[in-house]
């Protein structure tokens, strides 16, 4: 396990976006497979909507087969539309860094290798690649990791949304061996660690 504290210890980002009521925002974030990190923030209160997806390279090659061979530079990702005034971008990040992923990790997550699984923040506005950038500076400062944060920081160009069979794949199949042993257990992190900021009834 790369963190070395709990996750309800991990510090809260001492840079964030302003909390604007009633502007919906999104944020793009890889961490692996899309189907577990999607499972993790559809949970959360504020979170309006999440969509799996891939960023980092051109519309002709954003298709599922074609990312999965490792050949193109996509990331398997999510859009995440959140109300600010209720969960702010740090506090997203907060939940990437200690709960959705391993950042610690290089073009891979677990068993799953290859570029399109790395650790990667896509950024819209230079003021989400500032809060970004310090909150990973700050992590790492504080030595919480057992190694350093391999997380990329880019810049994003486009979001191509996933097929629809990968839409809300954690929640309709909970039996498959791979959300139970993989996804299952951040959900179950999330509740155990950050059970306040679920939605109702989650």
């Amino acid at each position: 396990m790369p963190l070395l504290i709990d996750p309800w210890s991990l510090p809260d980002p001492d840079q964030d976006l302003p909390t604007d009521a009633g502007a919906a925002r999104t944020a793009i974030f890889g961490g692996g497979c899309f189907w577990c990190t999607e499972a993790v923030y559809t949970a959360v209160a504020g979170v309006l909507e999440v969509r799996p997806g891939y960023a980092g390279d051109s519309s002709i090659t954003a298709d599922y087969r074609t990312v999965c061979t490792g050949r193109t530079n996509h990331a398997e990702v999510i859009e995440i539309t959140y109300d600010p005034a209720h969960v702010t971008y740090g506090q997203l990040l907060k939940l990437f860094f200690g709960v959705a992923h391993d950042p610690t990790q290089k073009d891979r997550q677990g068993a799953d290798v290859g570029r399109q699984y790395r650790s990667v923040i896509f950024y819209a506005t230079p003021e989400e690649q500032a809060v970004a950038r310090a909150y990973m500076r700050q992590l790492d400062a504080a030595k919480i990791y057992s190694g350093p944060i391999m997380t990329a920081l880019e810049p994003l160009t486009a979001f191509y949304v996933a097929e629809p069979e990968h839409h809300a794949y954690a929640a309709r199949n909970p039996g498959n061996p791979y959300i139970a042993g993989v996804s299952a257990p951040k959900v179950k992190k999330l509740k155990q660690y950050f059970s306040h900021w679920l939605k109702a009834g989650g």
